[in-house]
């Protein structure tokens, strides 16, 4: 069985050391140069690799292939390998077969990262025996070779759900389907809509679906599909029983004859949005029997991930907010619903096709100012001149600072939410936000200085 791996990231490195481990004959190839840490993990193992090429004699006579998620379906070898009844899976799809371990796949245009982290935190904070893997934490490939976990928490892009097939998880999460990545999907959102349902295929009737039912494209698909699945709604609108809702600044799950709440001022994760991800890996914890006080504790104690709603530091009374990974409108639109005082927004960057309309009510509640922080603000300036009288444009994220402490007052808030893609001025939204709090905490060191 020869098993071709393209792409030499983390997923590729260890789908090739899962191949090897298997008994497979395993080769490797990446388009562009490796990793050093990779290069050398590569070596170690003696697996044979090449980097800055895809060479197709050593390729189109596999058994089989993993393809990084970043690879399209539509690039000539993927087709070529189809056209060869080759078949081409994820590393998810791989690594699945080879563990007995419980499987929950969180997935959602908006929101997957938190809520796979608080999930596992959850989980691991009641002391189950639980791995992290997929768009987050180490390759779940690598993680199965021992199959040493009980217990899997996985993020999941929809390139990695396109290229599963037979992998069956025990509770699935669709958190959001907002447009995105449509170059992706022939600019058809039908299509990214079918890719994200992927998350249901091969559920049982005694396996877990939870949703957001306020999703109009989830609830539309949803009503042509009916699966045959344990279905769990939540809501911000109303109570749903089973399910989880807001109710009198207290979050609600009901998963069969459970019942948890909890208080939100308690709570670290803030916001309308937060309270739909911490809701969903309450119940995906209910899911996998996780004791009420055990998801108390996870909740209370939880840290999320950088660049989201991550406090950046307080300059005269005003409240930096780095929220760099809010690349589309739909996050941009939860942040905003967040704030809770006057709000200074640093948006802007490479545009991806955004319709800004969503968010006239809450910029028209909570916005004061617009800072544009990209090479080309014109879509901004143009949509926003005449529902804001403050806007100003920049290509600096240390003048974007300055302008915001300009413009702001004590108590109010100045908060890095883009709404676009980063690499106009940034090498990715990381970077675009590693920047924001060192511009921020330049200026405290500043004025600490004096």
């Amino acid at each position: 069985m020869r098993l071709v791996i393209l792409g030499g990231g983390e997923s590729g490195v260890g789908a090739a050391l899962l191949g090897q481990a298997k008994g497979y004959d395993v080769f490797l190839s990446d388009r562009s140069p490796l990793k050093a840490t990779y290069l050398d993990t590569l070596r170690e193992a003696d697996i044979p690799f090449e980097e800055g090429q895809h060479t197709e004699s050593l390729i189109l006579n596999a058994t089989e292939v993993v393809k990084s998620p970043g690879i399209p379906d539509t690039v000539p070898l993927i087709l070529k390998l189809k056209e060869l009844g080759i078949p081409v899976i994820s590393e998810i799809e791989f690594a699945a077969r080879y563990t007995t371990a419980k499987l929950i796949g969180i997935t959602g245009s908006n929101g997957k990262t938190t809520t796979t982290l608080l999930t596992y935190h959850l989980l691991k904070t009641a002391g189950l025996n639980v791995g992290l893997a997929g768009n987050v934490g180490d390759s779940f490939a690598k993680q199965v070779i021992n199959d040493t976990f009980d217990y899997f928490v996985l993020e999941l892009s929809s390139f990695q759900l396109d290229s599963m097939y037979n992998t069956r998880l025990d509770t699935a999460v669709l958190l959001n389907i907002t447009p995105d990545h449509l170059d992706r999907y022939a600019y058809d959102f039908k299509n990214y809509v079918a890719s994200k349902f992927r998350v249901l295929q091969n559920l049982r009737p005694e396996d877990t679906f939870i949703y957001f039912r306020e999703n109009a494209p989830t609830q539309q698909e949803l009503a042509l599909r009916s699966p045959n699945v344990y279905t769990i709604p939540i809501s911000l609108k109303t109570s749903v029983t089973p399910g989880g809702y807001v109710q009198e600044g207290r979050l609600v799950a009901q998963f069969r004859e459970r019942h948890f709440s909890a208080e939100t001022v308690d709570l670290p994760l803030k916001g309308p949005h937060n309270a739909l991800n911490m809701l969903a890996a309450i119940l995906a914890a209910q899911s996998m029997n996780v004791p009420d006080n055990a998801i108390l504790e996870g909740l209370r104690s939880f840290k999320n991930a950088a660049h989201r709603m991550e406090p950046a530091g307080t300059i005269n009374g005003i409240r930096f907010i780095n929220d760099s990974k809010a690349t589309n409108v739909d996050s941009v639109f939860y942040a905003l619903s967040s704030m809770d005082a006057p709000t200074i927004w640093i948006a802007g960057g490479q545009d991806k096709g955004n319709e800004y309309s969503q968010l006239d009510e809450v910029v028209g509640q909570h916005v004061k100012a617009l800072i544009c922080l990209g090479k080309d603000n014109k879509k901004l300036v143009d949509y926003f001149s005449d529902k804001l009288v403050t806007i100003r444009e920049t290509q600096d994220v240390r003048e974007a600072v300055q302008l915001a402490l300009e413009l702001g007052q004590p108590g109010d808030i100045a908060i890095l939410s883009p709404a676009c893609a980063s690499f106009d001025l940034f090498k990715n939204y990381e970077d675009r936000g590693n920047q924001f709090k060192a511009c921020v905490a330049e200026q405290i060191a500043k004025r600490n200085s004096y």
